[in-house]
């Protein structure tokens, strides 16, 4: 009867020491979506980067843009001013010339 115990004893510790070593297919599945799901989070805080990137870089092309116009609206502005003093100096001396002529001719 101790030989049946013992024996059945060591049976039942050998049944279980490999039972419940044994990764079940559930445990797989379960480990696999949760790398799923991270690589995904990974995935999305990296296109979250890139946008960000991206948004950064449009940013400091219009404000690149801005300041160029700018400086073609203050360029524009200058060109005009000496335009209008050109012109100011032409009809001073047109009207200087014809008051000259005028004045030889009276």
């Amino acid at each position: 009867m101790k030989k049946t115990v013992l024996s059945l004893a060591l049976v039942a510790i050998l049944g279980l020491s490999f039972t419940s070593c044994r990764e079940t297919k559930a445990e797989n599945a379960e480990d696999k979506m949760e790398e799923a799901m991270d690589d995904a989070g990974e995935a999305l805080d990296e296109a979250g980067d890139a946008v960000e990137d991206v948004v950064d870089d449009a940013g400091e092309a219009i404000e690149n843009a801005s300041d160029t116009v700018d400086d073609a609206v203050d360029d524009a502005i200058d060109a005009a001013g000496d335009a209008i003093d050109n012109v100011e100096e032409g009809a001073e001396d047109l009207v200087n010339d014809t008051v000259d002529k005028a004045t030889d001719k009276m």
